[in-house]
């Protein structure tokens, strides 16, 4: 069978990728996967132990009910610390996901008017570029002409003008308003950073919460011992 170029290639990876044993395990090696005659030994607190035979290294691992973990392979003894290995990678993963969750990503947002949009109209839009200057989040104006309207420029650009003085306080103009064919664009830049607009909304969240809890809490008062409830008021008992 004849193989096309791109199909030999394909195969060629996979038989070397075959012969190489799979893929490379990011995972340090543990316990009894490490294959050296001695290493250099690192105690729970950090203290350095010294070059040790491996077979000592794993019988003090043992001892203090740990793992004997391989943090630097390519030395010369490798070098091997006593942890709680689930322990490490457990941190390590909420380590990873705080710094992922704190981690600011510059997002373009975009919105569209028309040179005569109308007022109410106007202030819909107005309010979105507002929450997302408030956000962070740069925001791409764009003014769409039709017909008639692409020989009066100037209405797209006292508008975009018009936007920006009304977001001032929030934004600036990044990149002046130019025309693109028949659209005029303009792009509006936040004061704030994205990582300060997130710590602030995470603040606000949990007042919320707080102040939600803390109502919930007033609303079941206990009632003080020894006080008697209000009974319903009825008809009084006619005299005798």
């Amino acid at each position: 069978m004849v193989l096309t170029k791109r199909r030999y290639v394909a195969a060629r990876e996979g038989v070397a990728w075959c012969y190489r044993g799979g893929p490379i395990s990011a995972e340090p090696r543990i316990n009894d996967r490490i294959r050296v005659p001695e290493v250099r030994l690192v105690g729970p607190s950090g203290e350095q132990v010294g070059i040790v035979p491996l077979a000592k290294a794993l019988e003090l691992a043992q001892e203090y009910d740990l793992d004997l973990v391989e943090v630097a392979a390519n030395a010369r003894p490798p070098v091997c610390k006593l942890m709680d290995y689930g322990k490490f990678k457990y941190e390590s993963a909420m380590k990873a996901r705080e710094a992922r969750k704190n981690q600011a990503h510059t997002v373009i947002k975009e919105m569209k008017l028309r040179p005569k949009i109308d007022p109410h109209d106007y202030d819909t839009k107005k309010g979105h570029v507002v929450r997302f200057l408030k956000q962070g989040d740069k925001v791409k104006i764009t003014i769409m002409f039709r017909g008639r309207e692409q020989s009066r420029p100037e209405l797209g650009f006292r508008l975009l003008q018009r936007l920006a003085s009304d977001v001032e306080e929030l934004g600036f103009i990044e990149s002046n308003p130019k025309q693109d064919g028949r659209n005029m664009i303009m792009v509006l830049g936040p004061h704030k950073k994205k990582t300060e607009a997130m710590a602030e909304a995470r603040e606000l969240a949990e007042a919320r919460k707080a102040e939600r809890r803390g109502a919930g809490h007033a609303d079941e008062a206990p009632v003080e011992e020894g006080s008697v409830a209000a009974e319903p008021a009825g008809d009084e008992p006619a005299e005798a």
